[in-house]
């Protein structure tokens, strides 16, 4: 079994999850003014993602440069992982490869924990991906503990690059927003990721 094998009734039995999937996941929505160049990118890119239709596509001209441009302006707190096997625990079925990784830590050359949040890329199926993803932040909650850090909170991120969806796992309870966001409006989606890391302002060049 590995991350993508795994069903909701699954998890729910083989690890105890409680999902909660009728209520927003925050309380505010935090914008953050987006960088001139990646709002350009953005905008650029995004008829050329929609015609092109692909899940491919879609994250390597909506989520990546998203998610990168993220990294780079926290480089001093988090990195950023893409494509990686992610193998926690063969036994329980927590093995994979996971399309991005999150740590709030700056070490770029191996995954280091605390692992924050998994991102799942999918196409035109945001509720077929929640499992996986849920999958992925049990294996980050693990990975976490085996490491001997404790995080509170593991989030999570269901896109299609055109909409967004978040979920957070704490202890046994799942939390998936029952909100999706757009990347028309990518500043939220920043502002959103900014709150999950509580991250201040970066530094000025």
């Amino acid at each position: 079994m590995a991350y993508s094998d795994f069903t909701i009734p699954q998890l729910k039995q083989l690890f105890g999850l409680h999902l909660i999937e009728d209520r927003p996941l925050f309380t505010t929505l935090p914008e953050y003014p987006l960088p001139a160049h990646l709002a350009d990118t953005l905008k650029r890119y995004l008829p050329l993602a929609l015609n092109m239709n692909t899940e491919k596509a879609r994250s390597e001209l909506l989520i990546a440069p998203l998610l990168t441009e993220f990294k780079l302006l926290h480089h001093d707190a988090i990195s950023l992982f893409s494509g990686v096997e992610f193998n926690v625990d063969d036994s329980k079925g927590l093995r994979g490869r996971c399309d991005y990784l999150i740590c709030h830590n700056p070490e770029q050359l191996a995954i280091t924990a605390p692992v924050c949040v998994a991102v799942e890329a999918k196409n035109d199926n945001i509720t077929g991906g929640i499992a996986q993803c849920l999958a992925e932040m049990v294996a980050a909650a693990m990975f976490n503990q085996q490491q001997q850090i404790e995080v509170k909170t593991i989030y999570g991120i269901v896109t299609t690059g055109m909409s967004w969806r978040f979920l957070a796992l704490e202890g046994q309870t799942a939390i998936i927003d029952i909100t999706e966001y757009s990347i028309q409006t990518p500043q939220i989606i920043f502002g959103l990721l900014r709150q999950m890391f509580a991250l201040s302002p970066p530094a000025q060049p």
